[in-house]
């Protein structure tokens, strides 16, 4: 949405509340003042005339000028009085009021609220549709309402009903929403969803324009008699149905289907009382997550400098010479031996004392027996 059409969107505040929150700022920093001045004369006795005077201009700058200013910057945009009343200020382009806004109003509110009394503040915010002072047209702002009165919504209906999409049917399937950019889609669900907060000429003026920036992108100009703003609900409707229609396509394949809710029951096997009991064995460890916390991934460790590995020698086995096989032994030569047969001394037979009588002799030369 464009930064003016943010800020038309929003309920300005008018004289009457802004007027009032400029007195409780006032009374507190007056009364601030005045006793911070006090306390410091007090102290300073001693002090000359033209002492004093430049002790209690510089206070008056600084509870003035200085405190408001801070204020403003560090609350974006809102001081005591607003706060009690609601109210904030901000860019033209809807964003928070920074330190040189805050500088601006400041400045030029001594000269049009403390010195002219207010006067010129008065007339420009009367006469300013927006209700903006001097100050808020020299630094670009301007003073919203935050707190929206309930039972104030005079915004039009924006969901489409039933009977809109079914007469419009036919004409949204047709539509080519691909030339309609993401910026229009924000500043359209921006403006529907924030149509019970806007005035009803002011939601009817948006309406109007960003249908027309639609129609023109999509060439399909808004029916005769219906409201922008349900024409920009059912486009919007029509483009979350395609959406989710291609969601749904690519969902099967993306994650498995969840199961449905009206599947029977699973049944849970109840343990018999007379069973024996089940060892229990104690679930392994698993990392605590505290919500809100990232998970944080270990450290890597730092890298351990290695000495380089000294290989040991390897003893060398001493060359041994290859051995020389023996050459063979050859017997010795057999000599013939001649033997000698040792001599036959004859034997001479002992002579009995009683000789036996001589026997015949055989005929073949053997021995006969005596008879």
């Amino acid at each position: 949405m464009t930064g003016e059409a943010v800020v038309l969107g929003l309920r300005t505040a008018k004289l009457p509340s802004r007027a009032l929150a400029v007195v409780l700022d006032l009374a507190v920093e007056f009364a601030a003042f005045f006793i911070v001045t006090v306390l410091l004369l007090t102290l300073l006795e001693g002090l000359d005339g033209a002492a004093a005077a430049a002790l209690m201009i510089c206070m008056m700058v600084f509870f003035l000028v200085a405190v408001p200013v801070t204020v403003e910057t560090l609350t974006h945009g809102r001081s005591l009085g607003k706060m009690a009343l609601g109210l904030r200020v901000v860019r033209l382009d809807g964003g928070p009021a920074r330190f040189r806004h805050a500088l601006v109003r400041g400045l030029v509110g001594i000269i049009e609220i403390i010195l002219l009394t207010g006067v010129p503040a008065a007339i420009t915010s009367l006469v300013n549709s927006d209700g903006r002072r001097l100050g808020d047209i020299f630094a670009g702002t301007i003073v919203v309402r935050e707190r929206v009165p309930a039972g104030r919504s005079t915004g039009p209906v924006v969901a489409p009903p039933p009977q809109v999409m079914a007469a419009l049917g036919t004409d949204l399937v047709r539509l080519d929403l691909s030339s309609v950019p993401e910026g229009l889609w924000l500043a359209i669900r921006q403006l529907l969803g924030r149509a019970d907060q806007l005035d009803a000429e002011v939601a009817f003026r948006m309406a109007h324009q960003l249908a027309g920036d639609v129609a023109m992108r999509t060439q399909w100009p808004v029916p005769a008699g219906l409201h922008p703003a349900l024409y920009l609900g059912a486009v919007l409707t029509e483009r979350q149905r395609r959406e989710w229609q291609r969601a749904a396509a690519a969902a099967p394949y993306a994650q498995p289907m969840a199961p449905s809710p009206y599947a029977p029951p699973v049944p849970v096997p109840v343990p018999s009382p007379f069973a024996p009991p089940m060892p229990q064995f104690a679930p392994p460890a698993a990392p605590v997550r505290y919500l809100g916390v990232p998970p944080q991934a270990p450290a890597p460790s730092a890298p351990v400098p290695q000495a380089p590995v000294q290989s040991a020698p390897v003893p060398q086995a001493p060359v041994q010479p290859a051995p020389v096989p023996p050459a063979p032994v050859q017997p010795p030569p057999v000599v013939p031996v001649q033997v000698t047969p040792p001599p036959v001394l004859p034997v001479r037979a002992a002579e009995p004392q009683d000789a036996p009588p001589a026997t015949a002799p055989v005929a073949d030369g053997g021995f006969a027996l005596p008879g």
